[in-house]
């Protein structure tokens, strides 16, 4: 994927990529299964610990409140799930890949291009199903060595993979 002198490179936005700006917000068809993860999180622990010291505490049958322990966990974890999906956004400008999560607590990674090493696309089963991939970014240095983006749509994460590369490549003849 070497550019020769006389091709130009595209513009940096390049058609499939929103504008640079703007912070973009990951596809709603993957809201449910990143929901499911958060879900099951919460319910086993919820059945397990809280449904059983529950019981002792309260004298009910124990399968029974573990059992509504764990339905009361996997609600609260769909819920959460789903308002944590919206809050993770990503986007793509002069200043290198920024992905964005939380809403209480924000955090922000932003890897500049001269740290890419290389870019991976993964997609398990479920998200071959839905159109979705996940974005991985491995970058020079010891500190999270690897940024993730997971439930992209898969055009969105080709684009960014091919993007990105003809910056690093861009750069790296510099």
């Amino acid at each position: 994927m070497t550019d020769s002198p006389d091709v130009p490179l595209p513009p940096r936005d390049a058609p499939g990529l929103p504008t640079a700006a703007d912070w973009q917000p990951l596809p709603r068809r993957g809201a449910l299964l990143y929901a499911s993860g958060v879900a099951i999180a919460f319910a086993i622990p919820s059945a397990l610990a809280v449904g059983q010291l529950l019981a002792s505490l309260a004298h009910l049958p124990r399968i029974g409140s573990s059992i509504a322990l764990g339905l009361v966990g996997l609600a609260l974890g769909t819920v959460i799930g789903l308002r944590r999906h919206r809050r993770i956004g990503w986007k793509l400008d002069h200043d290198g890949f920024a992905t964005r999560r939380g809403g209480v607590w924000r955090t922000e990674t932003l890897v500049p291009v001269s740290r890419v090493q290389h870019l991976d696309v993964e997609r398990g089963p479920l998200e071959r199903q839905l159109g979705l991939a996940t974005l991985v970014v491995h970058t020079a240095g010891t500190r999270m060595a690897a940024v993730k983006l997971p439930l992209l749509a898969l055009e969105d994460a080709e684009a960014l993979r091919a993007r990105l590369a003809r910056q690093v490549e861009t750069d790296d003849a510099l």
